[in-house]
Order: C-alpha cells, then sequence, then structure tokens
C-alpha cells in the first residue's frame, strides 16, 4: 500500500531495471530486430506479439527499461497492471488506455491472442497458434491512430511451463466466467518459476497505414490481413535460425 506506482518514480524505474536485465538473462531471451533503420523514434508503433502461450514472458525485451528497441517511449497493455508492473511499463489493456497511449507518443504493444489462445494449445500437435482471424481491434485502434503496425513472434516461449487444460466444459465456461485462463501452469518444483530455457523474439518491419478515425471494416480487414501474412512471414523465415524447421503456425 505504501509501494510509489507512478512509472516516473526514480526508485521504481530502477527496481525495474534490475528486474528486466536478469528477467531476459535467466532463459535467455535474445531480441531479433528485422531491421532497426525501419523504426522513427518519433513515431508511435502498434507491436502486435505472438503467441501467448501460458505466459507472454518474452514480451520482458520490449518493456520500456530495456531499452533494446529504439523507441524511447514504450507501453505493454496487460490484463493487469499495478505496482512493480506500473514502473515495467504495462498498463491496463482497454481500449481507453491503448488509444490515449498511442495518442501520446508511446509505441504499445499487444497480445491480440489474449487468454483465448491458450484454449487452442496442443502438447502432441508440432505448432504453434495464433488466435487473430477474429481479432481485428488492434488494427482498429492502429488505423484510428495512424500507428503502423509490428509483427512480433516470440519462439520457445512454450516451453518454459508445462500446463494441463480440463477437458470439462463447465470448467471452461466458469473460469471465462471468472475472467481466468482455463488451464493450469507450472514450473520448477511444481511453482510458478519457469524452466530455463532459450527464447527469441523476432520484431518484423513496420506496416503503414492511413489515419482514418472511422475506418470501414473492408480497410480494417485489408491492414489485418497484410499483419497476418507478415506474422506467418516471419515465423516462416526465421524457425530455422533457432533450430525449428518443422515448426508450423496454426492462425486461427
Amino acid at each position: 500500500m505504501f509501494a510509489p506506482v507512478s512509472n516516473t518514480n526514480g526508485w521504481g524505474r530502477n527496481i525495474a531495471r534490475f528486474i528486466c536485465k536478469h528477467a531476459a538473462d535467466y532463459f535467455p531471451i535474445t531480441l531479433h530486430v528485422v531491421d532497426y533503420n525501419a523504426f522513427d523514434p518519433n513515431t508511435a508503433y502498434v507491436f502486435g506479439y505472438e503467441p501467448h502461450c501460458a505466459m507472454p514472458l518474452g514480451l520482458w525485451v520490449l518493456a520500456a527499461p530495456m531499452g533494446f528497441m529504439p523507441l524511447p517511449k514504450m507501453k505493454i497493455l496487460a490484463s493487469s497492471a499495478r505496482q512493480i508492473w506500473t514502473w515495467l511499463g504495462l498498463v491496463p489493456a482497454s481500449r481507453k488506455n491503448f488509444s490515449y497511449y498511442l495518442g501520446a507518443g508511446y509505441s504499445c504493444a499487444v497480445v491480440p491472442g489474449g487468454l483465448r489462445e491458450m484454449r487452442y494449445m496442443d502438447h502432441e500437435s508440432d505448432s504453434e497458434v495464433a488466435f487473430i482471424r477474429s481479432r481485428k481491434g488492434f488494427v482498429r485502434i492502429a488505423i484510428q491512430t495512424g500507428c503502423p503496425l509490428v509483427p512480433v513472434f516470440c519462439f520457445g516461449q512454450d516451453r518454459v511451463y508445462n500446463w494441463w487444460r480440463p477437458g470439462s466444459n463447465l470448467l471452461v465456461k466458469i473460469a471465462g466466467l471468472l475472467k481466468a485462463p482455463a488451464i493450469v501452469f507450472w514450473g520448477k518444483f511444481g511453482t510458478f518459476i519457469p524452466f530455463r530455457l532459450p527464447m527469441h523474439v523476432f520484431v518484423g518491419r513496420p506496416i503503414e497505414v492511413t489515419k482514418n478515425n472511422q475506418p470501414t471494416m473492408d480497410e480494417i480487414n485489408e491492414v489485418h490481413e497484410k499483419f497476418v501474412m507478415a506474422l506467418q512471414e516471419l515465423f516462416n523465415k526465421h524457425k530455422y535460425k533457432v533450430g525449428c524447421p518443422n515448426l508450423q503456425l496454426q492462425v486461427i
């Protein structure tokens, strides 16, 4: 109750930098940017990060305290953001926050698939899942604010936790009512400490959009399809570099 929640608090920012550094080193998480020169420090971008998995831990490398991206202002939209998360640059995921921070010049990272994506995770298949076919809200806001879209994919994130999903539809419905993930996951010694396995986060080139406060569905669908194609291209081009030549991406 006494912890300062302002993201400008010096003490909090120092803690955030410490956490980010050691979190990235722990796995480790490696950031690969296809083209640094494609990013303008004076422009706000919408980063669409996939996949969600049990937890989107690869997002650490995009957090503001890391300073890896050539962008001075960065926010990560999450389901909840208080205390230490605020220092890390996380804010609650809402349409209002999304539009506000983009308008204020902040680049924003979102996970379009969200918690719903976890329902499609599969231990048996040699594939990753991106639940984004029907997720177009982030594209709409990008067009309304005139902010370029950036595809981001993290390899290896699906292995840092073991997980179990109940087969009962009733349990899934109860979890939905509670706004909780319909999945149980665990790491080292059955705790929430993730397994120490490498992750690789690839950031693609920005997709330019034409600003329009009231985009039509045709415009939204067109840009959304460009994003999906760019994400698939990013995945297929770089899966060989991380030793996953047979891995497939299911876009549903």
